[in-house]
């Protein structure tokens, strides 16, 4: 069976889809990525898909499923190197990709997720109390 390798890049795991998605490579991508998530503590993926040629709905589906996975695990999930060609089949076939960003390139693909964890941690420091006034209660 083959894997799809999973590189750590910094906070972000890339994930480079380079060989036909079979249900079995499938699976046990979304269970190593999950391993990888939660050994590494990275809180972004980033899913290559440059080298796909043809996405049927089936692909589609287990990228939805792969950034819910992720999502639970507290990493933002980004397709990068997305074709024309593909683009226009997921629209035909209706697939939404629910809960993922789409980057052109890699490169950009890291800003989206170094935008959305820094969105996080502004969002989290707005909800503590100011110590301010918590002292003075």
């Amino acid at each position: 069976m083959e894997r799809v390798p999973i590189l750590k890049i910094g906070e972000i795991l890339l994930v480079s889809i380079q060989v036909d998605m079979s249900d079995q490579t499938a699976v046990q991508l979304q269970e190593d990525l999950a391993e990888r998530i939660v050994a590494t503590g990275c809180h972004g993926v980033l899913i290559d898909i440059t080298a796909l040629d043809i996405v049927d709905s089936f692909v589609g589906r287990m990228l939805s499923t792969i950034a819910s996975i992720s999502k639970v695990l507290d990493a933002e999930t980004v397709v990068v190197g997305m074709r024309p060609a593909v683009a226009i089949t997921l629209v035909e076939l209706g697939l939404s990709l629910n809960g993922i960003r789409t980057a052109l390139n890699v490169e950009r693909g890291m800003e989206l997720i170094a935008a959305a964890r820094a969105d996080e941690h502004e969002f989290a420091f707005d909800d503590e109390p100011d110590a301010d006034t918590t002292a003075s209660s």
